[in-house]
C-alpha cells in the first residue's frame, strides 16, 4: 500500500467511524477465505459492511470521532463490521461468532457508547428497525380490523334474522 492509498483508507475509515450507527471490532485469525466470503455476504444481505483494516490506520481514522474510545481494541488481526442500523452488524457478527470459534467479537461502539462483547451480544438480540416498523404497523392495523369486524357483525346478524323470518314465512 502506498502513501496515497493509506491516506484514502484513513479518510474512508474516518467517515465510517463518524457516520455509522454501530461499529463492531472482532478478531478473525484462522478463518478461511470461504468463511470470510460467507461473512461478507451475510453482512451485505443484512445491510452492513465488513472491512479488514490495518490497526495503525484504524487508530489514525478514529481520532476526532465519537468512537475514539475503542482504539485499544485494535490489536492483532482485526476486522470492522459496521452498519447504519444499530442492530444489523452486531446480529450478523454474533451469529457468525457462535458458528465459528475462530471469529471472536471484541467489542465496538454505538456513537459515544462503548460496547464490550456482552454489549454487542445484547444489541444483537434486539429487533431490527424493519421488525420494529412491522410491529408498529401491525399494532396500528389491529384496532382498525377489530372495529370493522364489530361493525360488520350486527349487520350480518340482522341479515340472518331477516333471512330466518323470510324462510319461516315461506314455510308457513
Amino acid at each position: 500500500m502506498d502513501r496515497a492509498q493509506k491516506s484514502e483508507m484513513v479518510t474512508h475509515l474516518h467517515d465510517v467511524f463518524s457516520n455509522t450507527g454501530v461499529v463492531v471490532v472482532a478478531h478473525y485469525s484462522g478463518l478461511t477465505v470461504a468463511q470470510m466470503t460467507t461473512l461478507r455476504s451475510r453482512m451485505r444481505d443484512a445491510g452492513a459492511s465488513l472491512k479488514v483494516a490495518k490497526n495503525r490506520l484504524a487508530k489514525l481514522a478514529l481520532k476526532g470521532t465519537d468512537a475514539e474510545h475503542i482504539s485499544d481494541l485494535f490489536q492483532g488481526p482485526t476486522v470492522i463490521a459496521y452498519s447504519a442500523d444499530p442492530v444489523a452488524a452486531p446480529k450478523v457478527a454474533t451469529d457468525f461468532a457462535k458458528a465459528n470459534e475462530k471469529f471472536v467479537v471484541l467489542g465496538g461502539a454505538m456513537g459515544r457508547t462503548n460496547l464490550d462483547a456482552t454489549g454487542v451480544e445484547a444489541l444483537a438480540k434486539m429487533p431490527s428497525l424493519d421488525e420494529l416498523r412491522a410491529r408498529i404497523v401491525g399494532m396500528i392495523n389491529t384496532p382498525a380490523t377489530r372495529i370493522a369486524g364489530v361493525l360488520q357483525a350486527p349487520g350480518g346478524q340482522l341479515a340472518r334474522v331477516l333471512s330466518a323470518y323470510a324462510t319461516k314465512d315461506e314455510a308457513a
